[in-house]
């Protein structure tokens, strides 16, 4: 019979800290480093999800209480349908899509602001393994996105991982800007009036 015994307890010291999620990442990168030391690898850490009848509000506080900018939106079965960044929440696509339905912003679903399927380009993991740090920030740059999806192929399909310019930058030790393109039609207008 194996005897236990109790484990000795002592008070919480003051300044104490949380640990961080270690993602087996290293904390600091180049550019000529291998492009998944920057992805976030969903077989490690749990993606963020959200359904797309909740609300644009609910959506915003997960992402704020999650700490991310992109929440993959799933059906009931987990398939993904589309994503929504945080980009999406605070621009004026809500308050559009309150004023055409006629409803207050809060009442505004995911569904109805999320970026689709259909519309989401996907990079091939098989190609992110033997590609940097460097080719992934070209690559954002050029697509004006601040994320990018990884698809791993299979017999099922699968988000292996995601890219974000605010990760690849904390981890390069300076910030990441998408080469600008307008995302609006009020951008669009704004950057014709400046020409």
């Amino acid at each position: 019979m194996t005897i236990y015994r109790s484990l000795h307890a002592s008070i919480l010291p003051a300044q104490t800290r949380f640990s961080e999620v270690d993602l087996g990442r290293p904390a600091h990168v180049d550019m000529d480093a291998p492009a998944t030391a920057v992805m976030t690898d969903l077989r490690r850490v749990s993606a963020v999800t959200i359904s797309p009848d909740a609300t644009v509000d609910l959506a915003q506080q997960r992402m704020i209480h999650a700490r991310v900018r992109l929440l993959l939106v799933v059906d009931a079965n987990d398939d993904v349908l589309g994503i929504i960044t945080a980009r999406d929440l605070l621009g004026e696509k809500p308050i559009r899509v309150a004023v055409s339905d006629g409803t207050p912003r809060d009442a505004v679903l995911v569904e109805r602001v999320m970026v689709p399927r259909e519309q989401i380009q996907v990079l091939d993991y098989n190609e992110v393994q033997h590609s940097s740090v460097g080719d992934v920030v070209m690559t954002l740059r050029a697509s004006g996105r601040q994320h990018a999806l990884v698809l791993e192929r299979g017999h099922v399909p699968t988000i292996r991982g995601i890219f974000s310019t605010t990760q690849i930058g904390r981890q390069l030790g300076f910030p990441i800007e998408p080469t600008e393109r307008p995302q609006s039609f009020a951008e669009v207008e704004h950057l014709l009036a400046a020409s």
